[in-house]
């Protein structure tokens, strides 16, 4: 099977609106009551709360259904429990079994089957086409492969797409790869991204001429500013995706509007701020999501009401223009990238937009890092680290200025706290390598609020 016009299951992903409304609420009937009769947890849950997965049978009846969060999930493994309430398929049926990274406390567990990964693989495959790859593509993939699915589940992905597959898991990897074998796509995170184009630089390579045809940045949120610059530094696309262990894989295509979401194979509602209704189209709101199966089909571990704790907006149910129907949403945040200082809220991506300014990138290699404090009863101080590319000569006052007009600019709450003085901004700078970051193992956290 190959993509039509960059659409790898058009009979699914350009079905007419109402026909796809119908076919998810058929979905969700079915997987309600899969889950009551396969998971321990979800017969429990569904007799303490009075709900019988037979009323069940709409989009709007997912209200009546409580919200599970990652505290739920943890609750109902060991060591908390004697078994595992989730599984919802014999263990020796089981084909992997996952954690997430457990930076919150003890990792959830999660229960793959066969055919779990071939719904994976498929919403992959969806976002790939969109976004113009296909046969004859050579795609490094940035990635960690292990318990966490992401590495594994691209690689699937690409397997239908009959791309070839660099699974490097790193972007650290020698620049031969580059030289060598000669990728036309890689994977990865913007600072992942970026730090590898100055190690082409270093050895002489010009990022634009390594042969790459299209990035795509997946892992989290970033500034538009950001995607800028790395169209700038590579000279070709930059595409958003959102996935997680949880099964919300969406992708963003040639167009550039917004996420689409496979909305067959997972649900997703956005919820007000205290979970207790659906928000309208065009606000913010905060992922609740619900897988789907298809009738017949099986899985290990089923999700319905899932809290991601990310936010974000529906940006369109209408027909995109690449052709798909399936709803648009705006890249999702982490709801603990925002801060709250007295009556204004942070997000870390106000930050890296000032980072990321053109006139800033000159002489920053855009790496930061940012820590919230306690400032007495003067209110709270936000210490903002920079890495000059020659520290020495880099224009401090400037780039300060710059960054603090963006951010006060574009957030009124946050400025009438500064014109106040309940909020300062303290900026140092150091050169490549000098932030505290660099020490932290993993993916590091760069708004961290330590009052």
């Amino acid at each position: 099977m190959a993509a039509q016009n960059g659409i790898w299951r058009p009979e699914i992903e350009t079905m007419d609106r109402g026909d796809l409304d119908a076919l998810s609420e058929e979905r969700i009937r079915y997987t309600v009551r899969y889950a009551e009769e396969h998971s321990r947890f979800y017969r429990h849950w569904f007799a303490s709360h009075g709900v019988r997965a037979s009323d069940i049978r709409t989009h709007e009846d997912l209200l009546e259904l409580p919200i599970l969060s990652g505290r739920t999930i943890r609750a109902s493994q060991p060591p908390e429990t004697a078994e595992f309430g989730f599984l919802s398929a014999p263990l020796e049926e089981i084909f992997t079994i996952h954690e997430t990274s457990g930076t919150t406390g003890v990792p959830k567990a999660f229960f793959l089957m066969w055919e779990d990964w071939g719904r994976y693989a498929e919403k992959y495959a969806r976002a790939f086409a969109s976004q113009g790859l296909g046969h004859g593509d050579r795609l490094v993939v940035c990635t960690s492969y292990g318990m966490n699915v992401g590495g594994n589940t691209m690689t699937l992905a690409a397997r239908r797409l009959r791309m070839t597959i660099i699974p490097t898991g790193k972007c650290t990897f020698p620049i031969r790869v580059i030289t060598s074998y000669r990728p036309t796509a890689i994977v990865g995170s913007v600072f992942k991204l970026l730090r590898l184009a100055d190690r082409l630089e270093a050895e002489g390579i010009d990022p634009r001429e390594s042969g790459l045809l299209r990035l795509i940045v997946g892992g989290e949120a970033f500034a538009e500013e950001a995607r800028a610059h790395l169209v700038e530094r590579y000279g070709c696309p930059v595409y958003n995706t959102y996935g997680s262990t949880e099964g919300t894989m969406c992708g963003e295509c040639r167009e550039q509007n917004g996420l689409h979401v496979p909305e067959d194979l997972v649900h997703l509602d956005l919820y007000d701020p205290d979970l207790r209704e659906f928000v309208p189209d065009g606000r913010q709101g905060r992922i609740v999501l619900s897988h789907l199966l298809p009738v017949g089909e099986r899985s290990g571990m089923v999700l319905l009401n899932y809290d991601s704790e990310d936010v974000t907006t529906i940006v369109s149910r209408e027909r995109c223009a690449c052709g798909r129907t399936h709803l648009r949403i705006r890249p999702p945040g982490r709801e603990s990238d925002i801060v709250q200082i007295g009556h204004a809220h942070l997000d870390r991506i106000e930050i890296e937009r000032g980072v990321f300014a053109p006139e800033n990138l000159a002489e920053l290699n855009g790496e930061y890092e940012a820590f919230l404090y306690a400032e007495g009863d003067r209110g709270a101080v936000l210490r903002i680290g920079l890495e000059c590319r020659h520290s020495p000569a880099c224009d401090r006052e400037g780039i300060s200025e710059r960054i603090l007009h963006t951010l006060l600019s574009n957030n009124r709450a946050l400025a009438s706290a500064y014109a106040s003085g309940e909020f300062r901004v303290v900026f140092s700078f150091t050169g490549p390598g000098g932030l505290e970051l660099h020490q932290i193992k993993g993916r590091p956290k760069r708004l961290v609020d330590r009052r």
